[in-house]
């Protein structure tokens, strides 16, 4: 069967994102989506919660028909990496990338960098891909600054023979599912959902609306503006 999940999603939990773990869920839902990834910038806090209220289950069964992958975006030191099904511990920001993708193999999951090739955006670039050993790619960002980026990515994967994916980037539940990774298989949980994203996905591309990327624009800025004033307090 044909699964549609979201596998880019930041809730509240990341520094930029404004819509609850809860909302992300009931957008993709209301989307005819059946599951997502909680990839919040540099901390599973979110995918926890979501744990702790009965919304995601520890041994990766999907709830109520919905399945969370939980996951993480790092920001190693060469770049944004997504790590998918695992928890991690702690505040990983600044290691370097091949470490991160030790620790996700070790702990059972995968290492995807995400937006790969987007300079704005601390994309990882093909020089650093090359001595990494990753799952995937994500060839399909919704939120890439410019679409050259996201052709980049795919014409590096196919090059690699590694596995797509597609994700939204949404920090705001309206932006859920704008894009999306689209996996066959008999097992819906998170090892199966793993599972299938190596062994091959097909992907749903649609970009953010230009409501969407301002919105992520403006949240951007607040939290850089938040940091500044933090640091003069200080």
């Amino acid at each position: 069967m044909p699964y549609r999940l979201d596998l880019h999603c930041h809730s509240w939990f990341s520094g930029d994102g404004v819509s609850s773990p809860e909302a992300m869920i009931a957008a993709a839902r209301a989307k005819g989506l059946h599951g997502l990834a909680l990839t919040d910038h540099n901390t599973s806090d979110g995918c926890r919660h979501l744990i702790d209220r009965g919304l995601a289950r520890e041994d990766g069964q999907p709830v109520d028909g919905f399945l969370v992958i939980p996951g993480n975006e790092v920001s190693t030191a060469e770049g944004h990496l997504l790590c998918l099904g695992v928890l991690l511990p702690g505040n990983l920001k600044g290691r370097p990338a091949a470490e991160v993708c030790k620790l996700v193999h070790e702990l059972g999951g995968l290492a995807i960098p995400a937006h790969p090739y987007d300079l704005f955006r601390a994309g990882i670039r093909a020089a650093v891909l090359d001595t990494l050993k990753i799952d995937g790619l994500e060839v399909f960002n919704a939120a890439s600054t410019l679409k050259r980026y996201n052709e980049q990515a795919l014409a590096y994967a196919a090059a690699r023979r590694l596995p797509m994916t597609a994700g939204s980037d949404a920090h705001h539940e309206s932006a859920v599912g704008t894009a999306c990774t689209i996996l066959h298989t008999d097992d819906f949980s998170v090892r199966g959902i793993l599972g299938q994203i190596v062994r091959g996905t097909e992907l749903e591309r649609r970009y953010l609306t230009r409501r969407d990327k301002f919105r992520k624009t403006w949240n951007n800025w607040l939290r850089v503006r938040r940091k500044k004033t933090r640091r003069a307090e200080d």
